[in-house]
Order: C-alpha cells, then structure tokens, then sequence
C-alpha cells in the first residue's frame, strides 16, 4: 500500500491541516481524504482557502496556496477507532516534530477527536478557535468531513466551521 506523502510548504505555512490517520481508500490510492463521498476538497475551497477546487489526486498542490497537511498517525485503517495509544503517542511526538520545523501559523484539526488525542488536557470541547498553543503555533479545530459525523451531519454544518477557519487563518497569518 503506498504511504501517502505530508504536502509541505517551503516557507513557513500560513496553515497545516492535520488529520487523524488516512482511511483505506486514501491508503490505497496514496492520497489525503480520497473517501469516496468525503467532501473535505470541496469544503475547503468553498471555504475559500484553496482559490480553485482540488481533486484528491492534486492534493500536493495545497502548498501552492501554503497550506501543508499530515496525518497524526500514518498507517491506515478503516476507523480511528484502530489506532493504539502506543501508535497515537508517537504520532503526536511526531506531530510536535514537524509543527516545531515547520513553524505554521495555525494547526487545523481536522476533527473533534483528533483535538483530545493531539492535546489530551484540552479543556475546551468542540470545534473553533483553541486557547492553546502547539509549539507556538494557533489551534483550530473543524469537524471531521466524514459523512459518518453525526455532530455535524451535513456540508452546511461542515462548511460553517471551515469558513471559520479561513477568517482566523486570514487573522492570524496575515
């Protein structure tokens, strides 16, 4: 199975996406969220982050508009669920690792979940802006895409937070 590669900006990031780990699809093709259905691409470009919608295939091409992207753990599999607390330990040291050479100007977590297991004494629940830091750099948190989010079921309900996310990026990186 190929290992899907992080999109790194050359200079500093004005934002770095992190997901939980990929699904298999993204594992088989070797692309960040290329679940059949998942509405991430299409998020953040009506979101404006992206001036022209992505295909999961282009997913290198983040970093043209200096947004890079990971995963905290890489290996995949078909729920988070699968992930051990050894793996996701290392995943967040590794994590930490690349924010600190990196140097981005916002974290975006990409999911709810993903926010506990990266700051495991976060005290603030939910999507949005976070009063922590990580390495120095600004938390923000959108919901998971997945059609399996039940919090946030629809793309309306996705997109809120997403566009979210671009004002505070555009706020804070500027």
């Amino acid at each position: 199975m190929p290992r899907l590669q992080d999109v790194v900006v050359e200079s500093r990031p004005r934002l770095l996406l992190v997901g939980i780990n990929p699904g298999r699809r993204s594992g088989a093709v070797g692309h960040h969220f290329a679940g059949n259905g998942n509405p991430f691409w299409r998020l953040v470009h009506a979101a404006a982050l992206t001036p022209v919608l992505l295909g999961y295939e282009e997913d290198q091409r983040l970093a043209e508009f200096g947004i890079a992207l990971t995963n905290l753990c890489p290996r995949t599999t078909r729920t988070a669920a699968e992930l051990g607390a050894a793996e996701i330990a290392r995943g967040r040291r590794a994590l930490h690792e690349k924010i600190a050479r990196w140097k981005p100007a916002v974290v975006g977590l990409v999911g709810v979940t993903l926010y506990r297991l990266v700051l495991p004494d976060a005290k603030t629940p939910g999507p949005g802006e976070k009063p922590e830091r990580i390495v120095g750099a600004r938390v923000f948190v959108v919901p998971n895409p997945s059609g399996l989010n039940a919090s946030f079921p629809g793309f309306a309900h996705k997109l809120v937070w997403f566009e979210k996310l671009r004002e505070f990026v555009d706020r804070v990186a500027s």
